[in-house]
């Protein structure tokens, strides 16, 4: 089913590595142009744009920081004016926690994870909604929440929180845009093998305890989130509305074990 996004225009925050990346070159894959976002990994960034372009595709990388609305209002309007009207927004990127208890964590650190795990997507999902108004187009929203959405963790105050306003924001949305032509949905993976997994990554002895409360053992590769992604952004999506789709590997069905 090869064409699934063939003519859309998609933003992806955090394009530059781990989920981001394998968005876009999934997205570019099925005939999508892709707007690659730079915050801080520029070879990371251009690294997804060479693979996009490879692909018959047209990139544009924009530098982000998606914690400053008129950073979002300028990475907007550029797509706007060099690849054309945006069609597809993943609202993928974002930080961890510090790992900081709540009375010991400076107030730096929670405006940063709000900031930027709940900010950066409201502004970018308000530039994206401004950009369809009035036009025939019609366009997708997904935000990549976490199963954190749901299943607090000591020491990330801050990523929850965000994740689970993240996901009330999604169902607002929802209900805004009900009789809209954008639809919009929320990914919440689990463990997936990304920068932010990277201890597990270099050591087999962290990954094996890490995945043992997952029912299947083993944490997803960022191209399963991708594939995801790549439904619920095509058409045949269209009725799936403020719905969290959760890529875990059984995770959020195992929270009672041993009660």
């Amino acid at each position: 089913m090869a064409g699934r996004l063939e003519g859309e225009i998609a933003v992806v925050t955090g394009s530059d590595s781990g989920i981001g990346h394998a968005t876009a070159v999934a997205f570019a894959r099925e005939g999508a142009d892709v707007a690659v976002t730079i915050h801080e990994d520029v070879a990371g960034a251009e690294r997804t744009a060479k693979e996009v372009g490879d692909l018959g595709r047209r990139a544009l990388l924009v530098n982000l920081d998606q914690r400053d609305p008129k950073s979002v209002e300028d990475l907007f309007r550029r797509v706007a004016e060099e690849l054309g009207t945006p069609t597809i927004l993943v609202n993928d990127a974002g930080i961890d926690s510090t790992g900081k208890h709540v009375g010991d964590m400076p107030l730096e650190d929670w405006d940063d994870e709000i900031r930027t795990n709940l900010y950066g997507p409201f502004y970018c999902a308000r530039e994206f909604i401004r950009g369809l108004a009035g036009s025939d187009l019609h366009g997708t929203i997904i935000n990549i929440t976490s199963v954190h959405q749901e299943i607090p963790r000591a020491g990330a105050s801050g990523y929850c929180a965000a994740k689970g306003a993240l996901r009330n924001l999604t169902r607002c949305l929802a209900l805004e845009l009900a009789e809209s032509n954008i639809t919009v949905k929320n990914i919440a993976p689990g463990m997936v093998l990304t920068p932010f997994n990277q201890p597990a990554i270099d050591d087999p002895e962290i990954l094996r305890e890490q995945v043992a409360s997952i029912p299947q053992k083993r944490a997803a590769e960022p191209e399963e989130i991708a594939k995801v992604a790549v439904f619920l952004a095509s058409r045949e999506a269209d009725y799936i509305h403020g719905t969290t789709v959760y890529v875990d590997g059984g995770l959020m069905q195992n929270q009672g074990q041993g009660a």
